[in-house]
This record gives C-alpha cells, structure tokens and sequence, in this order.
C-alpha cells in the first residue's frame, strides 16, 4: 500500500469553483483544504483586493488637508510681521501671513466659481443633447 507523499499533495489538479461561493485558485497562490462533506475543494489563498471606495477617496483627502493645514499655520506664525494692505481705496494692518493667507481664499473661491460656471454649462449641453 503507497501513502501520497506531502509532495505530491501540493501537485493536485486545478480546483473547481465552488457553487455560490467564491472563484477558486490553483495550488500555486495558496493551499487545498481537504473536503469533508463531499463538496469541491476551497482553495484559501491571499485575501482579494478591495476595490477603492468614495469613503476611502474621501479620507485620503482629509489627511492631505490636515498636513496643507499644520503648513499654513507654520507659515503664519512665521510671518506675523504687519504689513499694510490696501485695497480699493481702504487700508488696514493685518499680519503678512494672515494677508497672503486671505489672498489665497480668494483665488481659491475665484477659480471655484469659474469652474461652477463650467459645469453648469456643460451640464446645459448635456440636456440640450438628450432631446
């Protein structure tokens, strides 16, 4: 009487997918659990990759704001040196940093605002190309 051989053990036959269950993969990506209850063999193998989701997308960004933000609170208590601004016609005293920091929210909304208009234009065509 032969007894298989751990060797040939790990050479089995493809597996076949499960019905209902899981796609199944050769030998070469994981081990063969052994069927009790006569169903096909299950292969665990390593786990399959998740797909990225909104929610994911959506907590990569948080952290990148939360680093540009730390930055910009160096950059302002760095740059607490009071500068005059004027704008049309008025003038005040702010710090440089707070100054440049106002600046860069406005081009922000300013470049917000263009592309708002974009969109809803688009989405005119897109309306106007279904009827």
């Amino acid at each position: 009487m032969t007894t298989p051989r751990d060797d040939d053990r790990t050479e089995a036959a493809p597996t076949r997918p499960i019905p209902n269950g899981p796609t199944t993969v050769g030998p070469p990506g994981g081990a063969v659990e052994p069927s009790v209850t006569g169903e096909p063999e299950r292969t665990v193998g390593p786990p399959a990759r998740l797909k990225p989701t909104r929610i994911s997308g959506t907590w990569v960004a948080v952290l990148a704001s939360i680093v540009v933000l730390i930055v910009l609170l160096v950059f302002i208590l760095q740059n607490l040196t009071d500068a005059t601004i004027h704008f049309f016609g008025a003038a005040g005293t702010l710090p440089l940093g707070v100054a440049l920091l106002f600046a860069a929210i406005a081009g922000a909304i300013l470049v917000a605002l263009v592309g708002a208009a974009r969109i809803m234009q688009l989405r005119r065509q897109a309306k106007r190309g279904l009827r």
